[in-house]
This record gives structure tokens, sequence and C-alpha cells, in this order.
């Protein structure tokens, strides 16, 4: 940046040296050589334009050159229908003809002109107009939106006449024969009304002529003469007079503001109630010009004619802007290194206090594979997320909020922030556990992060969300099978087997629950969230620790000794299988008393024999009956209140996989086997209709006879 400033300011010095500059340039007035630039005899500048609608920055500005038989050609305002005879662009002001108001002048019709500017970017101008009323005896008043914004008292005496005359330079117009008086700030359109003043007959005004104008401050010398001559002023017979308009101009995709001149906010300055987004330019001092186009602006003449001793002061401007130069640059070199140091230092503490020092002796001592660790730096990260972006947010808890991101080589992952508060445990926990897992059916750990304030990990991004979504926020699209569950759920077993049994040492997980297990893009299940986990010795049969869970799924053993085991993962999957059966949530307050903890209301339902009242109506419509009270024999088994009756996770999984097999080979027979057409049976189409579920006994039925009565299909235990 200092560089860049240093080297503009050469290029002017040597720019102000250069007898070429001595020469005055001409500033272009429109923005393509094209547009014609000229009416009559006013001069066309940009932002206003004729013709293409490229010429012209938007509709308010469109100039229209109208032939007039006697005095040639004119140009108006196109969507107001003012006459042009002037534009500054320099100071935004446009000079035009002002129409005036007249009652009982001996005209064929007494003008009532109506001048309305709204919603266009002009106003009259303030401090350049005046409003001036001519007459006897009257009240004259200004008035916009129907108010009365201004006004003045014009008076005459019975030695004052139709030939009365004043010297308007002198005198100006006080209230002797007409009155004026300054105009309100954001004057868009305005009417003008009179009242007589009479005291007596003599004095009344009301029949003679008397006219009202909003005029330029000099307009009276224009129409009534010079400083040395007299004319009366009840003689005007003009129907318009020079009046100044302020522009600004609207921000729209067809003007692009000037780079090299001074564009400011002009929604304030011309319009008080309506905040359109405008601009007004101008040109920066020792500049001319017209500031409403790219290099519009020049420098002025006694800018480039430098006499000698200047140009000396130049030279020695430029020799001490080159060593301000090398000094500059040795400051910011100088910027560049203690910057790097500091930063590096600032690594250094966040990677000491997010526990750097911790991870490296578990990295020494084995218990961290640092081939699957890679280190990220925070600004890949921040590029991936886009500056951790809220859209890009996947999900919060109560350890972090994830976030999607894309790294440079075109992997999505999720980034996951901790929140720590000086407790970096979790982190490093769920960092030692998932780099010694290799399953494909846990999610899986690319790296960490340690250069913030906050710790971050990154895993594999899991596209379909999790299984709470799936199974309570059910997709039209995707139809939830009894295969897909019972394949999820032998999935989410055999993770957890493979972590009390399969890993180097157990490892519990701690949480297990609906929304900590992820489904990729063909729905295969991905055990998450890891930050809980524990990983014990071999011979060691429980972890004692402070309850931590959630509810719902906290295994009530635990929660009473403290003492947590493998079975107590157990149990937390039983809630899981139970929600994959009865797609009803963990805890519920809309099922009535007792119910609403779904492992209580589950083995309720099972010892009521009423089971087939919670099972999902879709598992009734595809599954075998005995395979369905098989799996719920099985989480039964696993909501146990006494840990040590409930089944390991090894045999979860072998017996979850018999009864898929079962139930694949049952579906298989079914296809090959003839239909067969009961005469009598209405709905034998729904395999479970009228089963009684009160009749149900566990784990399986020994045998079982059917009996129809009255097209109804009953079960009847065989003894």
């Amino acid at each position: 940046m200092f560089l860049q400033l240093s080297s503009y300011m050469i290029v002017l010095i040597i720019v102000s040296m250069s007898p070429l500059a001595s020469a005055q340039l001409d500033y272009p007035d429109t923005v393509n050589p094209d547009c014609n630039s000229r009416c009559g005899g006013v001069w066309i500048a940009y932002p206003f334009g004729m013709g293409d609608p490229k010429c012209y920055a938007d509709k308010w500005f469109e100039i229209e050159c109208r032939n007039t038989s006697r005095q040639g050609s004119k140009p108006y305002l196109k969507w107001i229908n003012l006459e042009i005879t002037n534009i500054d662009s320099g100071s935004s002001y446009l000079y035009i003809m002002n129409p005036v108001f007249r009652w009982n002048c001996n005209k064929s019709s007494d003008a009532k002109p109506e001048v309305n500017l709204t919603g266009s970017p002009f106003v009259y101008s303030k401090d350049r107009n005046k409003f001036t009323a001519i007459g006897c005896n009257k009240m004259a008043y200004l008035q916009s939106n129907g108010s009365k914004v201004s006004g003045c008292v014009s008076l005459c005496d019975q030695y004052d006449d139709r030939e009365a005359s004043i010297n308007m330079a002198n005198d100006g117009c006080l209230g002797r024969l007409c009155c004026e008086t300054s105009l309100p700030s954001f004057l868009v359109e305005f009417n003008v009304t009179l009242e007589d003043m009479k005291s007596n007959d003599n004095e009344s005004g009301g029949d003679r002529c008397s006219q009202a104008l909003i005029g330029t401050r000099n307009w009276n010398r224009v129409y009534l003469g010079s400083d040395n001559e007299y004319r009366s002023i009840l003689d005007l017979d003009e129907d318009y007079v020079p009046a100044i308009l302020s522009w600004a101009v609207f921000n729209s995709s067809s003007f692009k503001r000037p780079s090299d001149a001074n564009c400011t906010d002009g929604s304030l300055t011309f319009l008080a109630t309506d905040r359109v987004p405008a601009w007004i330019c101008e040109c920066y001092t020792g500049f001319y010009g017209n500031p409403y186009i790219d290099h519009g602006c020049i420098a002025s003449q006694g800018n480039f004619n430098k006499n000698n001793r200047a140009k000396k002061w130049a030279i020695v401007g430029v020799s001490s802007g080159l060593g301000s130069i090398i000094f500059i640059l040795g400051l910011w070199f100088l910027y560049k290194f203690v910057r790097k140091r500091m930063i590096e230092k600032r690594k250094q503490k966040f990677f000491k206090k997010n526990g750097g020092m911790l991870l490296k002796q578990r990295m020494s001592s084995g218990e961290v594979n640092v081939d699957k660790g890679i280190l990220f730096s925070l600004r890949d990260l921040k590029k991936a997320t886009d500056n951790f972006n809220t859209n890009r947010v996947l999900g919060k808890g109560g350890q972090g909020t994830v976030y999607k991101g894309m790294l440079v080589d075109g992997r999505i992952v999720a980034v996951k922030k901790f929140k720590v508060e000086g407790n970096i445990e979790e982190f490093i926990n769920e960092f030692v556990i998932l780099s010694q897992i290799n399953n494909r059916n846990v999610v899986k750990l690319l790296g960490c992060c340690l250069e913030t304030e906050i710790p971050l990990l990154i895993y594999e991004f899991i596209p379909n969300g999790n299984l709470f979504q799936y199974l309570h926020d059910q997709n039209k699209d995707l139809k939830v099978t009894w295969d897909m569950r019972l394949r999820i759920a032998i999935e989410i077993a055999g993770a957890l087997f493979y972590l009390h049994s399969i890993a180097s040492q157990p490892i519990y997980h701690r949480d297990v629950k609906s929304t900590n297990i992820l489904l990729d893009e063909k729905y295969r299940a991905k055990l998450a969230d890891f930050g809980a986990s524990r990983i014990i010795s071999v011979e060691a049969t429980h972890l004692t620790t402070v309850v931590q869970g959630t509810f719902g799924y906290l295994d009530p053993e635990y929660f009473h000794t403290s003492q947590f085991t493998e079975k107590s993962d157990v149990y937390s999957f039983g809630v899981v299988l139970a929600e994959i059966l009865t797609c009803q949530k963990a805890v519920s307050f809309a099922r009535p008393g007792e119910s609403k903890n779904l492992a209580s209301y589950f083995v309720q339902c099972m010892e009521d024999n009423s089971l087939f009242d919670i099972v999902d109506k879709r598992i009734t419509k595809e599954g075998k009956r005995e395979h369905v009270i098989a799996v719920a024999n099985l989480v039964k088994r696993c909501l146990e209140l006494n840990g040590r009756k409930r089944p390991t996770m090894k045999e979860v999984t072998l017996e979850l996989e018999d009864i898929r097999k079962l139930e694949r080979k049952s579906s298989n027979a079914e296809q090959n086997h003839e239909e067969v057409e009961v005469v009598g049976i209405e709905d034998y189409q729904q395999p479970w209709t009228g089963y009684s579920t009160t009749s149900i006994s566990f784990p399986t039925l020994s045998s079982e006879t059917f009996s129809l009565d009255s097209g109804t299909m009953h079960i009847v235990e065989s003894e």
C-alpha cells in the first residue's frame, strides 16, 4: 500500500514537470463519442443524454430535443416536460424555465401550471432559488403535499398604481408591490394560493393582476432590468422564469461510479423521506470537468503551469520521496517479520492450550496412530467452510458445532468446532479414540487443527443425515423398508461389537443414540460422536465415572451405581432398536403417564401382549410376524434392568444377522410360491389384519393353527 502511494506521488511530480502538461485539456461530456451532446445552444452533459439509453444514466435524465418554429431546437426533460437552459455537471445543477402562476392578468386564461418532481432525482435548490409573489395587498402561500410550507405578504397604498415602479436591484422585493421568501428543503412539487388583505376598498387588490413564481435569486435582473434601470414590477409579462434544480443519480445497474471522482450518498440531499440510494459526484480539489464520467475530471491549468522554483522543489521532492520509499520498505519488512513471529507464538500458545503437548505424549506412547492424524491449517479450514458461515452448519450439540466444508483437493468434509472453555479432555479423547478405530461403520477421522482458540476435528462428510431424521422426518422419496431397518441395526450392532471386543483395547461409546448414527450415500450406518467415549484396559469390567449420557438412552443401572459397563452400551442400543421397530422417539411427552420413556413403554407393551399396537405399521406390511417378534424379544433382553441379563453386542449382532437371513430366505420363497386365491377372505392382501396380539407368547410360537371366522383370520395357540 505504501509502495503504491509513493509511486503515485512520483508519477504526479513527473507529470507536473512535463511540458505537455502546460496545455489545457478538454474534458469529455458524454460516456460515448457516438452520443449527441448538443441541442440548440445547450451542451448535453452526462448523466443527461439523448437517443440511445446508453447515453444517459436512467429515464429521468433523458433529453428530448424539440424543434420550435420560432426559436429553433430546445432541450426538454422528457419525463417532466421542462425546458433546459444549461447543465452544470460539476455542481450537479440543472437550469430550467419554470412556469409563472397568474390571477386576473387579462389573459385569455390565467396560468395555473402543475409542477411535480415526485419520484424523480430532482429537487428545487433551496440555496439558488426564491419564492416571489407580485400584487397588491396579497398573502401568498407556497403549498406542497397539501400543506403550507412558505409564504409572504405584498402591500400597496393609495399612491401605488399600475405604473408604479421600483429599483429591484437596490430596493429588492421587500413587501411593497411584491414580496419574496426562501424555499423549504426537499421541495419536489408545489402549488400557490393567494388571499386578499382587505383593510378598505381603496387598498384592496383583489381585482388587480397578481402573479407568483419560483425563480433564481437574480431572475428579476434578467426580466426587470439592471441596477440603473427602472421598470414596473407589475408589468411582468413572462410565462416562464429561470430556476435551478439539484440532482442525484439513482444507484442502478446502468450507472457506474467513476473511479477518479468523489461520489457521496445523495439520498438525504435530494429526498427527505424516501431514502432511495443515490449518488452526487464532484471532482477533487484542483480538478474540473464532468465527475459522472470516468476520467471526466482533469487537472486545472494552474496545476500544470509550474515555475522553475516549483520544478526545483519537485526534484527535491522526488529525492526525498525515494528515501521515504526505502525507509517505508524497511518498516514494511520489519512489520512482516514481527507479525510472522507473533503468529507463530500465537499458534504455539493455542497448540499448548488445546492439548498439543498431551497429544504428543499419547502419540509417543502409541495411543495415537500418527499416520492417520493430519494437522490442517486454520487458513485452509476457513476457506473450506466459507469462514465458518452459519449456512454451512450441519448440526449443533453439547460438545460443539459441525460445519460442512470442501478442501482444496475437492474432498467434502465435516469440521467440528468444540466448546471447551479450558477443558480440552473431550477433544483429545475423541481424537485418540478415532485414530485407533478402523471400521467401515464408524465415522472416519481425517485430522485436526490446533492453531485456533477452539480446537477443530475434521471427519469424512456423511451426506444423508442421521438415523433420527431418517426415522422421524422421513423422506417421501425414500421408502423405509423392513430390510433396510434390519441392515442398519446389524451395522450399528457390529460397530459396537468391534469397539467392545475387536479393537486393540475395549472402547465404551457411552452416548449411543439415533442422532449419533449417521447414514452415508448408500444409507449405511456410521457411528459418530466419541467425545464421551473411554478406552479401558482388557482386565477392567467397568468404568466408574460421573454419570453422563442422554435421557431416554441412559442405562438405569449406570445411573444408580455410576459404573459404566459394556452392557450400558447394550441398553442404549436396545432403545435405538426400539426406535427402529416403532418409529417413536426415545422420550415423548405426547405419550401418556409412564409411557413417555420408550424403553419402559416398549417393555410394558411386551408384557401386556400388545406389541403390535406400537410396532410401525409399515413393518407389518413387509416383515414376517415371527421375525418381528424375534427382534422385539431381542430389544426386551437389551432393556433388562439387570445388566448381567443383557446379551453382549456379539450375541446381538449374530442374532440380528440370523433374523435377516431368515427374512430374506422367507421373502425369496414367497416370490417363488404360486399365489393362491382364498375365497371369503376380503383382506387377505394384508397379512397382519386380524392378528390377535393378546395371544402372542415370546420368544416364538412353537406351533400355530389358523381358523377362518366370518372372513377374519385369528391365531390360536396350540396346546
